[in-house]
């Protein structure tokens, strides 16, 4: 999966006609970085990928390879879609698109519409893993809710720090600097929404705002959805 994901990167800042050079120098990363995160040789932080998609304006369902559905008969193994748009989707857990990140953070992305209002996630840290492998805060459009099931899970948002317990959750305006890290013994396992990044991400400043995830410390999930919307 990593290799397939560094391909679509690839093809993306390809079909924009960036350079290897000029992505980097965005992002405020290295060049053999953006290079090895393409070739599958090495998995991006949830920052890197959150800033890769917004730089290059692709979707969460870009990188995943997901196709936008149609109103037909699904052939087997695809989610089923019941009615008359807008449809009913019955996504089994098996069919859940997987994004493995750097230092054990793992994303499934849950059944959505196309272009529908909610981003879905089933967001996994092990035990060490962290949205910033850097320890830089993140910041995207949208409003984000996320229920942690199980573990422990510590979040920085802005200057304030709060760790979240199984059965807790929280909610809060994703332009607010945050980083999640899991410094507990056990994975710690929840599900995650993002609301309104489609309709308030043209407000985002591009690339000012993506070298801002690595000057101050910001970018996030919505970012690598938004970019999935266009892959």
């Amino acid at each position: 999966m990593t290799t397939e994901i560094g391909l679509r990167l690839r093809e993306a800042r390809k079909s924009r006609g960036m350079s290897l050079r000029s992505v980097a120098q965005s992002l405020g990363v290295s060049a053999s970085l953006v290079s090895q995160v393409e070739t599958g040789k090495t998995q991006p932080s949830v920052s890197t990928l959150y800033a890769l998609v917004n730089h290059l304006g692709i979707s969460l369902d870009d990188v995943l390879g997901v196709a936008p559905r149609e109103a037909a008969e699904p052939s087997r193994g695809e989610p089923r879609y019941l009615g008359t748009p807008p449809h009913t989707a019955i996504q089994r857990a098996e069919q859940n698109p997987v994004l493995e990140m750097e230092n054990g953070v793992r994303w499934e992305r849950l059944a959505v519409g196309h272009d529908g209002p909610a981003d879905a996630l089933l967001v996994t840290y092990e035990p060490g893993a962290s949205s910033s492998i850097e320890g830089k805060l993140m910041r995207h459009a949208g409003l984000e809710y996320a229920y942690l099931i199980e573990g422990e899970l510590t979040m920085q948002l802005d200057f304030d720090t709060y760790v979240l317990h199984g059965g807790d959750s929280v909610h809060f305006d994703a332009v607010r600097p945050h980083l999640y890290s899991n410094n507990g013994t056990v994975p710690a396992r929840g599900v995650w929404f993002v609301l309104g990044r489609r309709e308030h991400a043209d407000t985002m400043p591009d690339q000012a705002g993506t070298r801002a995830v690595h000057d101050g410390g910001l970018g996030s999930a919505v970012d690598v959805l938004r970019a999935m919307d266009h892959l």
